[in-house]
Parts: C-alpha cells; sequence; structure tokens
C-alpha cells in the first residue's frame, strides 16, 4: 500500500516536473521569437532611414506638394523625428514577413491540419482586405479630404503645414480605412464560431448603421467629410458580411 501511494507521488512529481519543463520551454522560444522580431525591425528601421524614406517621404508629401502648399517644422528636431517615425513604420513593413514566419512557427505545431489551412487562407484574405482598404483610402477618399480641407480654409488663412502633424494626420487617416475592411473576416470568424448569427445582423441593420458612424467619429480625424468616408465603406463591409455570415455553417455544425 505504501509503496504505491509512493508510486503514484513519483509519477505526480514527473508529471508536474514534465508540465514545468514543457511551459519553460514554450516561454524559451517565445522570448527567442520576441527578439528576433524586435532584431528584424531594427534592421528594417535601418535599411529604411538610409536607403528608402528620402522617396518614402516624397510619395506621403506628394498629395500636399502637387497642390503647391509648402510644408514646414516648428522645432529644431522635428523633421529627424518625423523620419524617424516613418522609417520605423517602414522597418515594421520590411520586418513583417519574417515576423509572421516565425510567428507561424511558433503557433503551427499546436494546430491541426484543418486548422492550418484555415488561417492560411484567412490571413492572406485579411492581409489583401487591408492593403485594398489603405489603396482605396489613400486613392479616393483621401486626396478628397485634403481638396475639401483647403477649401474650406482658403479665406481663412495661408496653408503651412507642420510635417509632423501632416505624417500623423496621414497615418490616422489611412490605418482605421485598413482595419476596416478586416470587417467581412471578423465576421466570417464569429459566424464559424457560433457567436453571431444571419438573423440577428439582418434586424440590426439601424443598430450597426449607427455605431458604424459612432465609430467612424472615432477613428477618424474630427471632421464630417472622413467620417462619412470611413462610415460608408464601413456600412458596405458590414451588408458583405452579412451574406458572409448568411452562408458560413457554425464550428459545432461542421464537427457534427
Amino acid at each position: 500500500m505504501a509503496k504505491n501511494n509512493i508510486d503514484q507521488s513519483n509519477q505526480h512529481d514527473m508529471e508536474v516536473e514534465s508540465k514545468t519543463s514543457s511551459l519553460m520551454t514554450h516561454l524559451l522560444e517565445l522570448r527567442k521569437l520576441l527578439i528576433l522580431c524586435a532584431v528584424a525591425i531594427v534592421i528594417g528601421f535601418a535599411v529604411g532611414f538610409y536607403f528608402l524614406c528620402p522617396a518614402v517621404m516624397d510619395f506621403i508629401m506628394k498629395p500636399i506638394s502637387a497642390r503647391g502648399i509648402e510644408v514646414i517644422y516648428t522645432a529644431v528636431s522635428e523633421a529627424l523625428t518625423t523620419q524617424f517615425k516613418v522609417s520605423l513604420i517602414i522597418g515594421i513593413v520590411l520586418a513583417s514577413p519574417f515576423i509572421v514566419w516565425r510567428l507561424w512557427c511558433f503557433i503551427k505545431p499546436a494546430l491541426y491540419e484543418h486548422e492550418i489551412r484555415l488561417i492560411r487562407g484567412l490571413f492572406l484574405l485579411a492581409l489583401l482586405l487591408f492593403l485594398i482598404g489603405i489603396a482605396f483610402c489613400y486613392r479616393y477618399v483621401y486626396n478628397l479630404a485634403i481638396d475639401f480641407f483647403l477649401v474650406a480654409g482658403e479665406n481663412l488663412a495661408t496653408p503651412m503645414l507642420s510635417i509632423d502633424k501632416y505624417v500623423g494626420f496621414l497615418f490616422s487617416f489611412l490605418l482605421p480605412f485598413g482595419i476596416v475592411f478586416e470587417l467581412p473576416v471578423a465576421l466570417y470568424i464569429a459566424a464559424h464560431m457560433g457567436w453571431v448569427k444571419y438573423e440577428q445582423m439582418a434586424k440590426g441593420r439601424k443598430f450597426v448603421f449607427f455605431g458604424i458612424f459612432v465609430m467612424a467619429a472615432v477613428l477618424t480625424p474630427p471632421d464630417v467629410v472622413s467620417q462619412v468616408m470611413l462610415g460608408v465603406p464601413m456600412y458596405v463591409l458590414y451588408e458583405i458580411g452579412v451574406q458572409v455570415v448568411r452562408i458560413t455553417k457554425p464550428k459545432r455544425k461542421i464537427e457534427s
């Protein structure tokens, strides 16, 4: 009897030690992942700052320079710090394939084969929608917004834009569009997990319409034009998402 108790105790200790060892292994792998990602971003930042930043800054300034508007800086370090910010964004973009690959290698062993296929497809679709959102905003919405602001202020003052504030405004304008274009993917995941149903979404259209424009007001700079420019595509994407939910089967039905 005593021997059995000792054996059970030893087995329990071995299981605890095994779990602890497995946890430590995963934590070390996560630490390695974070370090490698940070190094990749630093390298991307250096490449962006020394080689790509001038061309990217010219592209960023194009909507303003094409309209003959002077861009200034009001602090001694403002021009340099703005280039640092842009270079950091370039570095993240350059490092993103490596970061995604390392992250995928980290989580892939814990996934089933059908989950691997699903995540791959969703990731590619999400990336495509994000890029479409950014491109749509820059090509159509942003230039209209710039024209609107210039017309609104042309009789009040001469436009001389601070480079830091202009770049900040640009990215605060573009990023919400990229995020919002992920709505169909988010709704697919919610429907797949059984969190939302088509009937609920169809009945709640008027509440969603109101909520979308409230969200647009929060995500965009404080002006009606940018809010409408974001709110309308958001609602169109919501309607697309409703149809996606309608044809998506919940996870529990697939497994049954």
